[in-house]
């Protein structure tokens, strides 16, 4: 699982408590993606659960307003433990599952179906979400298999890509001493300004991509099987 960057130290620990959340968007079952969950505890989101079985997973818990599961997957899982929640509640089903999963010790998440919603909106609030947490120290993957988002804070992490493997950095903010290494094109110490296309379509030369970040926070979004 070291492609997920997550700390090295946390994988081989005793404490080390991935949680992988199954949310309503896209989801493809790659063999990638099957090794990210693999050895995790799962919690579904509302139509989420219609991932689980593609996936061969089995989630200890089920949440949200089941405004988008159908009556044949709730039939299907009539057994599996549920947590209810109104319509009308303040936040989204997928915040309710990431929520339950921290209550119950998650120190890194992988957020199947994150990516490929049908609504823009619920798409970029799962991503900002994410960042929030991020920065709050827990590391977490977006995925739909064929593409993933992580984010990139101030520091230095290692994301594991295949060989021709297309990437962006999307920056949220000004960027200042970005660094990016073991790419097709490589920055060093490199400010790039909010809105710039810069850093738009790399591609990994196989093993880590390296990047080191001054100040900002931006976003990575790669994709499998696609041609720069």
């Amino acid at each position: 699982m070291a492609f997920l960057a997550y700390s090295p130290h946390m994988i081989g620990s005793a404490s080390f408590n991935p949680f992988t959340i199954l949310l309503g968007g896209a989801c493809t079952g790659t063999p990638r993606l099957l090794a990210q969950v693999q050895n995790t505890r799962v919690i579904a989101a509302d139509g989420g659960m219609a991932h689980a079985k593609m996936l061969g997973l089995t989630p200890e818990l089920w949440v949200g307003d089941f405004d988008s599961s159908s009556p044949e997957l709730e039939a299907e899982y009539t057994q599996m433990p549920r947590e209810q929640f109104d319509v009308a509640k303040a936040k989204s089903d997928g915040e309710l599952a990431i929520e339950a999963a921290i209550t119950r010790g998650a120190n890194a998440l992988v957020l199947v179906g994150a990516l490929g919603g049908a609504r823009s909106d619920h798409q970029m609030m799962i991503i900002t979400n994410a960042m929030a947490l991020a920065e709050l120290g827990m590391p977490i993957i977006l995925t739909s298999g064929a593409e993933e988002a992580t984010a990139v804070l101030p520091g230095e992490m290692r994301v594991d890509l295949p060989a021709k493997t297309a990437f962006s950095v999307i920056g949220l903010t000004d960027l200042a001493g970005l660094s990016i290494r073991n790419v097709r094109w490589p920055l060093n110490n490199h400010d790039v300004p909010f809105g710039s296309t810069l850093t738009l379509s790399n591609e990994a030369l196989g093993g880590p991509v390296t990047l080191s970040l001054q100040s900002g926070k931006a976003v990575m979004f790669s994709y499998f099987g696609t041609i720069i």
